[in-house]
């Protein structure tokens, strides 16, 4: 009889934990799926939103990127129609080559009108592309940089199409700081000769990582691990995968690092972390007091000067 009752007892415990682990494992995936969904789902209704409205874009740099600005577009490798601004330089000081300006999470090409008119006085033509799922281009979920150099290549070859002979500088700000350096650790055609990236992380899972600390006040293990794999299934890119650090290692081409040291958003250590782990000719160049994406309007002359003279150096 005892044996019976203690086997009975048994028997429920084990439902009963049976029940509490399916139950945990189906909160796991709710969970993990609203903060995948949260972070590169680009149509959610809710999620991180990175707004750089009245940050860099003015009325008048509107008008200036409208009047000069033409819509390019190629098709990405696994089907996307991905759009780009094309501005070409005709002007007197026109030195014959181009800048790449690449934008940040959530934001679009079009709100980087301000730096596109500072390359374009410097006497470059200037491209600048929206990311997939950002801006005009196609897409749904947001490749964190990753496969964006890819489509970064395409468009490479297309200024090349323009000018065979053009030289090719790599700029970019937050995600697209890290666009930079993921694109410029591939295998990049001789007249890509400089990149500079500004307040990019170290890779795309230390980045959301730090934000679900900041944000929601929890530990990324487990949430963030099955969340990475909902990401990979939703669309077809393992996060785990954008490690900016990784390519910052295979980078060859002369780079300039750039961080604000009040940096909250993508924090000031990781571009130490990044500037370590580049092997090329490099600098690394710390604003103080400047927040997330704000080096520029913190010390403008100490920033333009650094990176108009990088720029310059490399494109000798």
């Amino acid at each position: 009889m005892k044996k019976s009752i203690k086997k009975r007892i048994i028997k429920i415990v084990s439902i009963i934990l049976c029940i509490v682990l399916v139950i945990g494992c189906t909160l796991m995936v709710i969970a993990s799926n609203y903060l995948c969904n949260y972070a590169i789902d680009s149509q959610a209704d809710y999620g991180i939103r990175v707004s750089m409205d009245g940050v860099f874009a003015t009325p008048q740099e509107g008008s200036w990127f409208s009047e000069h600005a033409k819509d390019m577009y190629i098709k990405s490798s696994d089907g996307l129609k991905l759009h780009a601004f094309f501005i070409e330089n005709t002007t007197e000081n026109n030195n014959g080559n181009f800048m790449m300006v690449f934008h940040g999470y959530t934001s679009c090409a079009a709100q980087m009108s301000f730096f596109a008119e500072q390359f374009y006085d410097m006497g470059y033509s200037v491209l600048l592309p929206d990311a997939r799922a950002h801006g005009l281009s196609e897409g749904r979920y947001i490749g964190m940089g990753w496969p964006e150099r890819l489509d970064n290549l395409l468009w490479i070859d297309e200024i090349l199409k323009i000018n065979k002979n053009a030289k090719i500088g790599l700029f970019g700000i937050s995600m697209g700081g890290s666009t930079v350096i993921n694109t410029a650790g591939e295998e990049l055609p001789k007249q890509v000769v400089v990149a500079v990236e500004d307040c990019g992380y170290t890779s795309a899972m230390e980045q959301f990582s730090y934000q679900m600390k900041a944000i929601f006040d929890l530990p990324s293990f487990p949430l963030l691990n099955t969340a990475g794999i909902i990401a990979k299934i939703k669309s077809g890119v393992n996060l785990y995968d954008a490690n900016s650090v990784k390519q910052a290692k295979k980078i060859k081409i002369p780079t300039l690092f750039i961080h604000g040291k009040s940096d909250t958003f993508v924090p000031y250590k990781m571009v130490n972390e990044l500037y370590a782990a580049a092997n090329c000719e490099k600098e690394l160049l710390v604003i103080e007091n400047a927040g997330h994406a704000q080096s520029a309007s913190a010390n403008p002359l100490l920033y333009w000067s650094t990176v108009t003279r990088f720029i310059d150096d490399a494109m000798q």
